[in-house]
């Protein structure tokens, strides 16, 4: 079962701990900072369109990209509710295409972890690259190997609620760097019972130098990170880190 395919219909229901609000927030900030104050933007791994509809609410013309047809059908009801001029793409982040360049690139809650291949994470960076305008900026964040090793570790993470539960088993490999999230998904029907969705899901831990040498390969420059919704600099036991890249050469290869 692809991911996020059954979890897609409780997802927003499950997440509504993240700091949707802030992350927005944040990110606007930064985009200011480098004089972005509006234009197009796009999002990576948008899932179903939570952020890109705080962004496009305040005053960016997104595109949202992300490779489950089931999240974007959600975005997509989302967007019939408030209106908002956003376009959404049914792609795979490696191989996304876009009409022309934009100003900037946005990846949030960890959504480049699931490039598990470094090619591969490579040749994202070479893509965002070549679609960003010249001097255009791209903003990301991973969790880190300190977040998957000591804070998720073996852990289990449980909900049950009214309607819905999950069981979410998460298993870490040192080795290979690998997070395994196995989804237990249980939601109730019209019946009563509840039906059983299994999903599984795996990350990859990187490093931040690990990170800045891929951007540097696919001929990003790197220009700086910060510690979680924060303008410090990370520290060995920051678990999810913020970085900022620039359009610096196009790479023909």
């Amino acid at each position: 079962m692809n991911a996020y395919s059954s979890f897609a219909q409780v997802y927003d229901a499950f997440m509504d701990n993240i700091p949707y609000q802030a992350g927005c927030q944040y990110l606007c900030d930064i985009l200011h900072q480098y004089g972005i104050t509006e234009g197009l933007v796009a999002e990576l791994g948008c899932g179903t369109g939570t952020l890109t509809e705080l962004m496009a609410a305040s005053g960016y013309d997104m595109i949202g990209i992300d490779n489950s047809p089931d999240m974007l059908e959600l975005a997509l009801e989302k967007r019939q509710v408030s209106g908002q001029d956003i376009l959404y793409l049914l792609q795979d982040m490696r191989e996304f295409e876009l009409y022309g360049t934009v100003r900037s690139i946005i990846s949030f809650c960890d959504s480049i972890n699931y490039i598990t291949e470094g090619a591969d994470l490579i040749q994202v960076f070479r893509l965002v690259n070549n679609y960003l305008d010249p001097g255009g900026y791209f903003i990301f964040d991973f969790h880190t190997e300190y977040y998957y090793n000591t804070v998720l570790g073996e852990s289990i993470i449980a909900e049950d609620r009214d309607e819905m539960s999950f069981i979410w088993d998460n298993y870490y490999d040192k080795e290979t760097r690998m997070n395994e999230y196995l989804l237990s998904i249980f939601v109730q029907e019209r019946s009563g019972l509840y039906r059983k969705f299994q999903e599984e899901h795996f990350q990859k831990a990187y490093s931040l130098t690990e990170i800045r040498e891929s951007l540097l390969q696919a001929g990003l420059e790197y220009i700086t990170a910060y510690d979680e919704l924060s303008f410090q600099p990370p520290g060995t036991e920051s678990t999810r880190i913020h970085v900022i890249a620039k359009e610096h050469e196009k790479n023909e290869s």
